[in-house]
């Protein structure tokens, strides 16, 4: 049976919800915390494009260095393959190191112009693992 004086009325109301913000202070808020993201990125962002520029000149003024230092080493190893070549063929009766057999291989050349051997050629006398090393550089670059 039900208590005396009935049961309580069943509250069915729509309660709403609470506002913590007004659309006003939402997007004054957005704006805010843009404009402060937007500044603190502005500074990172003049830090970084200095360092950009620093190592960019740093790259420009060491370009020539490394480049002749590149060309150094090429012609060192083109003086050691041709020092292998006169010690591999020393016995070979007739042989003159950079010809065959005593003849110029490049006829219609100065005798003193340099020529670029092939990868090959230039790597023949190291190991197998620096000819393949460098191939495949070649190919990823």
């Amino acid at each position: 049976m039900p208590p005396e004086g009935g049961y309580k009325p069943i509250n069915y109301a729509r309660i709403s919800a609470r506002k913590f913000f007004t659309g006003t202070t939402l997007i004054l808020g957005y704006l805010g915390v843009t404009a402060i993201a937007s500044y603190v990125y502005f500074l990172t962002w003049k830090k970084v494009r200095r360092d950009e520029i620093e190592m960019r000149s740093a790259r420009l003024a060491l370009t020539p260095l490394l480049t002749a230092e590149r060309d150094r080493e090429f012609l060192k190893q083109l003086r050691r393959n041709r020092d292998e070549e006169a010690e591999l063929m020393a016995n070979v009766p007739g042989w003159e190191v950079g010809t065959w057999f005593g003849e110029p291989i490049y006829k219609t050349l100065p005798p003193d112009t340099l020529i670029i051997p092939h990868v090959k050629e230039f790597y023949a006398h190291t190991p197998k693992s620096e000819l393949l090393r460098k191939i495949d550089l070649k190919l990823w670059a």
